[in-house]
């Protein structure tokens, strides 16, 4: 079985970029793959420090989530050009042994048409921590960023997130059965 963390990455209440994180869960599940959400919102975490001796319990969660799982899902608002100081601050408490090589998507909310700035930065980071970026992406805007029932409210969007998520599980099992062999 497939294993992925999806990791929100706002620090507001109802974030579309985390409604959609939960929606993704949710189509995940239902194609029998095994997801877990981790929302910085609801499981806070301090500004990382390399000088911490003992890291903060909601950081041992995470890099746990991570490390055991076969790919990623990160999702950010768009502030100001890039990526939330929030997930951000979470992804530094990772390193290459929970991401590296890992298929991981990258998915950001806009107020604006479309955060492509946010999934740019993002990729750069993924790249950083030795992650492999998807070559999909997915950002909402505008409209788009509407939710009924828990999910997309425009087709379009719910097509290209399920786009996404096909690819993106067809890599981590790809990549998978090369490790078991």
């Amino acid at each position: 079985m497939i294993r992925i963390a999806l990791l929100a990455g706002s620090n507001r209440k109802d974030a579309s970029s985390t409604k959609l994180l939960r929606y993704m869960a949710g189509r995940l599940t239902e194609r029998g793959v095994e997801a877990a959400l981790f929302d910085v919102y609801e499981s806070p975490l301090p500004m990382y420090s390399p000088d911490d001796e003992e890291p903060h319990p909601n950081a041992r969660r995470l890099a746990s989530l991570v490390r055991s799982a076969d790919a990623l899902v990160l999702g950010t608002p768009e502030y100001h050009g890039s990526v939330s100081g929030a997930l951000k601050n979470a992804l530094d408490y990772l390193g290459s042994e929970e991401v590296g090589g890992k298929p991981t998507l990258s998915v950001s909310s806009s107020g604006g048409a479309v955060g492509v700035s946010s999934l740019t930065h993002l990729q750069s980071i993924v790249r950083g921590l030795h992650g492999i970026n998807c070559p999909e992406w997915v950002s909402l805007g505008g409209r788009q960023r509407l939710f009924e029932d828990g999910a997309p409210a425009d087709e379009g969007m719910r097509a290209r997130v399920d786009r996404a998520l096909d690819q993106l599980t067809r890599i981590a099992a790809a990549l998978k059965s090369d490790a078991a062999t």
